[in-house]
């Protein structure tokens, strides 16, 4: 495995910002920088061994800094929306940031998907570390919190999340690369499966009520491998509150999901140790100029972005996300890479 550093250009503000390619003996890279410890390219060989990067993203620096979407980026503290953007902990109310509409989303108006990153080599892989202060974005505590990103040789791309705090907080972090296993065009075909009975339902806002739904009978079953368009335009109040699917499904075991495109060849296999994972089918993603120039337009590609169940702290029967002084958090997620 080689890992290569250069210059990734300069903020708005003056500071520089650095990437690190990783390749490994399969063919497989991963670009990484450490502004948003944001993952550029995945490159991964399809059926005749040539390179398809198969994640969205920006060919320049400004175009991170200027548009949102979070493409690659890693999000935090609190990955998806808290409702009314306020929480209580310890008898104290926190105020955060309304950048959803009256919802907090993704760490606020600056989460860590805007932070430059300390990033490193470690053997291997790539470390990325930074030390959110007491009062970040009115979350309390302060919080270190490190993100270790490794390609392996057999082209599993392992993503291992630490964090420590001095005082009570909320954690729950999570990355939030756009997939795109043909490298281009829209995945309304490609296949797709979840091992997921339940799913949090939705208000209007996307925001989780606190009730789980069963998949049985409804679009959001994809127990058995189906195409992600074969039923996203049903008749479906839940789809038409989210555009299609922007939803957090309860995982019924450390695999996740299984992400296939008959086009490439190129299969995906997420598993993690977290209780949920959002399934976003980018219906939210605006018409723009990516990489090579190519446009990138709604339904452009997957997230799935495991994590602990969103609006936690108003929906009392979900996982906490309250990280406790003292307390280690230590997660994996795992998307592993192979040809049908």
């Amino acid at each position: 495995m080689a890992v290569e550093f250069f210059d990734f250009g300069k903020l708005s503000d003056g500071r520089r910002v650095s990437a690190a390619r990783l390749t490994n003996r399969a063919g497989a890279s991963m670009t990484v920088m450490d502004y948003g410890a944001t993952i550029l390219s995945l490159c991964i060989p399809d059926r005749d061994g040539k390179p398809v990067d198969v994640v969205l993203g920006y060919d320049t620096l400004a175009e991170y800094e200027q548009h949102g979407d979070y493409l690659g980026a890693t999000i935090g503290r609190v990955g998806n929306r808290i409702g009314k953007a306020e929480f209580s902990l310890n008898g104290k109310t926190y105020t955060l940031a309304k950048n959803d509409g009256e919802n907090h989303l993704h760490g606020g108006n600056e989460g860590f998907d805007k932070k430059i990153w300390r990033m490193a080599a470690q053997g291997d892989s790539l470390l990325c570390r930074r030390e959110s202060p007491d009062g970040e974005e009115n979350y309390p505590g302060n919080l270190k919190v490190q993100v270790l990103f490794t390609l392996t040789a057999d082209n599993r791309l392992c993503l291992t999340y630490d964090a420590d705090t001095d005082a009570d907080t909320l954690v729950n972090l999570t990355n939030h690369s756009y997939f795109n296993l043909a490298g281009k065009g829209n995945v309304l075909g490609h296949k797709l499966q979840l091992f997921s009975e339940r799913f949090a339902e939705n208000d209007g806002g996307c925001l989780p009520t606190g009730k789980l739904l069963r998949v049985d009978g409804t679009p959001f079953d994809f127990r058995v491998e189906k195409e992600i368009g074969a039923d996203i335009g049903a008749d479906d109040e839940q789809l038409k509150r989210a555009g299609g699917y922007d939803h957090n499904y309860v995982l019924s075991g450390a695999k996740a999901a299984v992400l296939y495109c008959p086009e490439t060849g190129i299969e995906m296999t997420v598993e993690t140790d977290l209780p949920g994972m959002q399934f976003y089918s980018a219906n939210f993603l605006t018409e723009r100029k990516g990489k090579g120039g190519r446009v990138m337009t709604p339904r452009e590609a997957a997230c799935f972005e495991t994590q602990l169940y969103p609006n936690a702290m108003n929906c009392y029967a979900f996982p906490s996300p309250v990280l406790r002084a003292g307390a280690h958090l230590h997660t994996e997620t795992s998307y592993a890479f192979r040809i049908r």
